[in-house]
């Protein structure tokens, strides 16, 4: 009789794991966008949560997908988030003072 080792299921994708708590997705982007974003929603007074795959102290380099973050707000502040990134988006770039 053979012996069988424990089952470990498959995480969830961050998506359906923000769900449980009442969070939602907004943007998947590399670190250093989502802490200008983390930065820009929290000035707002929208409390903001980083969720990535990777140890970015640790492994401060990534390689495509690998080094994603998902911005994750409360669902109840997503529509006020997606205005602003929507607002953030459409402006035209500041000129740098000369």
């Amino acid at each position: 009789m053979s012996m069988r080792g424990k089952v470990v299921p498959f995480r969830r994708s961050p998506r359906e794991l923000g769900g449980e708590r009442g969070l939602v997705e907004v943007r998947r982007c590399d670190q250093a966008e989502a802490l200008v974003l983390k930065g820009l929603f929290e000035s707002e007074g929208i409390p903001t949560l980083l969720r990535s795959r990777l140890a970015h102290s640790v492994y401060p380099f990534s390689v495509g997908g690998q080094g994603e973050v998902v911005v994750l707000v409360p669902a109840s502040e997503a529509a006020l988030s997606r205005r602003l990134l929507f607002r953030l988006a459409s402006s035209p770039p500041t000129p740098l003072p000369q």
